[in-house]
């Protein structure tokens, strides 16, 4: 596996080594301890796995502490634009943004530390995402920023030329100058 720290402390870009022959492929999607090796120690608890559409748009979601989540996020099939905002009050990177194509057929992974929001958006006709987390989903601990948050800026790569799908929630999330934070870097 090759690690590569992005330009937010924290967060990585995961290339597992695949071999393929003519009957497919094999790869180490994780490895615990090569994963603690570079990056940190991270107690997976559960496995969480998603289908969409092209054009839906899933975020910028988080939990606030004590139910913060750190992920390791992949796409088994199809293609998205995984994006993660730095929400870390006194983080050098506070408000900017890393977006990574995933995809079934690149095999990258991102790992998400506690402490950044994180959604994707669908570039393929469907997209099977899954993640890891290390701590529990708790609905009174959720928090969302808005996807469109001008002062964040994301290029989502949105395809005019298809409806944008996504949840009323997502739609009403406050900008992130109004979100409720409580992460320190």
């Amino acid at each position: 596996m090759k690690f590569m720290e992005t330009e937010i402390p924290g967060v990585w870009l995961i290339e597992p080594t695949v071999f393929g022959d003519s009957r497919g492929y094999f790869m180490e999607a994780y490895k615990k301890q090569e994963f603690e090796q570079f990056i940190e120690k991270c107690d997976f608890i559960q496995e969480n796995e998603s289908c969409s559409l092209r054009g839906t748009l899933r975020g910028l979601h988080y939990q606030l502490e004590p139910f913060a989540q750190s992920k390791l996020v992949r796409v088994i099939c199809g293609t998205v634009l995984d994006v993660v905002v730095d929400i870390r009050k006194g983080s050098p990177t506070f408000g900017k943004y890393v977006a990574i194509e995933l995809s079934g057929e690149n095999h990258r992974q991102a790992f998400i530390p506690k402490g950044l929001a994180h959604g994707f958006y669908v570039l393929s006709e469907t997209a099977v995402f899954t993640y890891l987390v290390d701590n529990p989903y708790s609905s009174t601990h959720e928090r969302g920023i808005c996807y469109d948050d001008p002062d964040i800026g994301i290029d989502w790569r949105l395809m005019p030329d298809r409806p944008l799908l996504v949840s009323e929630k997502d739609i009403k999330a406050p900008l992130l100058k109004d979100a409720e934070i409580n992460f320190n870097y």
